[in-house]
């Protein structure tokens, strides 16, 4: 087994055709025992779990996560309490309270719960969401103005507002009140409003830092619902039960790609068993617009098929669908919502592509991607603000490290940029940095995305500034770039049995890694390139037996390259993935990375 310093990389791949070194995921010998003994599971399972940092008494925990065992206290997150009060005070003086969320699923989620919630007191509650190409990200001066002509009150701002000190100020200035709710990184000094309820707000000891915007809100209920008892406004009416609102958390947890353990964990694995049933209206006409059958939710449902559908609003269409979507009762409107968001994932994709390609031409003109450059920043003119952050996630997993992708506006100068990091990297704290020295207008974010706004003459600067930042962080990220293998196995293994049993680890994101497979001395059949770019295949091992595979967005690539060769005597690590189509109830191996022996 290799630990990353003295023991050997995994079938001696010290560098695959991607250029990165493989290695079994480093566990405890007494934990991994702990684990066979107490949940009565193989070695490769328990190993699994002791690998993800699962202490020898939280198997349980992990495998079966509940609220009852997981859930904060409310009162643990600063701020909290205060926020419930005055959120409770708003109410019952039937202030006019109003929601600004972000315009991302997250944000939309976390609009929809608080909707939801007020509704069952017969409290209807607006919802604002900025528009990213004329307003930009979180709280302006001239949006709170809009929502002060509107009648508003009190103002909860969702997945945004931890950083509007300014915007913030403003609003108490003009007499508006505002309690925010956030999860994002945030500067020492709080905006001064009524409350910030933030887990990564400094001083904050609830522990919860791996939330979503969506876990935060999902605990202010259970505040609310306390402070509302404590008030009596439940006598006559059933105290809403915010389990039914799990679905939504799950959403939030999934496609803000947060880090899936301890209560977040819980949340997540809870809210995809709420979301099978697909009450909710707007999910489930979202399900069938992408032309998806109803059944038992997973992790790819969130990510994959709802997600980008609801993003697609705020990257080139209304930003306020998502919120929309998800706060609707009305089956027609939920319908018709859901049709217009996935015509406008098809427009999202379709400029995703047309960015992309430009993009990876210029980089690949520069070297920069294959330079000792800590990041690469790369800009274009009229490149389209809403997709510059998958642009960025797409040319990360290619190249392995940080990517800001930057869409510039020729007409006022100005660049929107949107960045993916990589593990060891802190790509937010960096462009919190940039902010702080005045090299950008706006930007923020965490340890592995982050947003920004900059003069286009300055572009050049930012590049310099965030290498430079990033330098020191570069060496460590590249040591511990393996790939983590947990179990080398022969194609013939590759069963839906094996799939089932490793299934009991899911939900599977940050924290707690999708598991990965190794076959060793395979080679590829029948290889076929798809659109996209994408590589099939079949993978047969030295006994002739076989596994359907697929390796996306790779026929221009190394490894796509040796598949469509025909090569024999590969190594390859992947993932298990359910293939039910047509009933057959198999398993696909998903292709994560290709070594060959010769060249390791």
């Amino acid at each position: 087994m290799a630990d990353g310093g003295n023991n050997p990389a995994f079938l001696g791949v010290s560098r695959s055709l991607s250029g990165r070194a493989w290695r079994q995921r480093p566990a405890e010998a007494g934990t991994i025992r702990a684990h066979m003994q107490a949940l009565d599971l193989d070695e490769p399972m328990a190993r699994a779990l002791a690998a993800r940092g699962v202490a020898a008494d939280q198997g349980e925990n992990f495998l079966r996560p509940t609220l009852r065992a997981l859930f904060p206290d409310p009162s643990s997150f600063m701020d909290m309490d205060t926020a419930a009060t005055a959120i409770i005070d708003a109410l019952q003086a039937g202030s006019s309270i109003h929601i600004f969320a972000d315009y991302d699923v997250d944000g939309a989620s976390s609009a929809a719960l608080l909707v939801r919630w007020f509704r069952t007191l017969d409290a209807e509650l607006p919802i604002y969401v900025p528009d990213r190409l004329t307003e930009g990200y979180g709280p302006s001066a001239r949006a709170f103005d809009t929502l002060k002509a509107r009648g508003a009150d009190l103002v909860i701002t969702v997945d945004c507002g931890a950083a509007a000190n300014e915007a913030v100020a403003h609003a108490a200035a003009i007499g508006l009140k505002v309690v925010v709710i956030d999860h994002h990184m945030m500067r020492e000094e709080p905006p001064a409003c009524l409350a910030v309820v933030n887990p990564n707000r400094p001083g904050c000891n609830s522990g919860q830092g791996n939330l979503a915007a969506a876990g935060v809100v999902f605990v202010l209920l259970a505040a609310l619902n306390r402070e509302a008892r404590a008030r009596g406004l439940f006598e006559g009416k059933v105290e809403p039960d915010i389990r039914q609102w799990l679905d939504l958390a799950a959403m939030g947890a999934i496609c803000d790609v947060t880090g899936l353990t301890g209560f977040n964990r819980a949340l997540t694995s809870l809210g995809l068993k709420v979301m099978s049933d697909w009450k909710n209206p707007g999910l489930k006409a979202l399900l069938a617009a992408a032309g998806a059958e109803p059944g038992p939710a997973k992790s790819n449902h969130a990510g994959f098929i709802l997600g980008p559908r609801i993003n697609a609003g705020g990257r080139i269409g209304k930003s306020d669908l998502g919120a929309r979507l998800l706060s609707t009762d009305d089956p027609d409107e939920a319908k018709a919502l859901a049709q217009e968001l996935d015509a406008l994932n098809i427009a999202r994709r379709e400029v995703e592509a047309n960015v992309t390609e430009q993009a990876v031409r210029r980089v690949e003109a520069t070297g920069a991607h294959n330079d000792d450059s800590a990041m690469v920043v790369i800009a274009g003119e009229d490149w389209h603000p809403g997709v510059v952050g998958i642009v960025a996630g797409r040319l990360r997993e290619r190249w392995r490290k940080p990517v800001v992708v930057i869409g510039v506006d020729a007409i006022n100068g100005l660049g929107k940029g949107s960045g993916r990091s990589q593990p060891g990297m802190n790509l937010g704290r960096a462009v919190q940095a940039a902010w702080n020295d005045g090299v950008l207008i706006a930007g923020g974010g965490h340890a592995m995305a982050a947003g920004l706004t900059v003069a286009a003459d300055r572009i050049d600067e930012l590049r310099a500034f965030l290498n430079d930042r990033l330098s020191g962080e570069r060496a460590e990220a590249v040591a511990q770039d393996w790939v983590e293998v947990d179990a080398l196995i022969d194609p013939g293994a590759a069963t839906r049995d094996l799939f089932d049993a490793f299934e009991q680890m899911a939900p599977f994101g940050p924290a707690n890694p999708e598991p990965l497979f190794a076959l060793e001395g395979v080679q590829a059949r029948e290889p076929a390139v798809m659109n996209g770019g994408h590589v099939r295949c079949r993978l047969v091992g030295a006994d002739g037996a076989s596994v359907r595979a697929i390796a996306w967005r790779c026929a221009d690539l190394p490894g796509g390259k040796a598949l469509l060769a025909g090569q024999g005597g590969l190594n390859l690590v992947g993932r298990l993935k359910a293939d039910d189509w047509n009933g057959r109830r198999g398993v696909q191996f998903e292709i994560e990375d290709i070594a060959d022996p010769r060249m390791a």
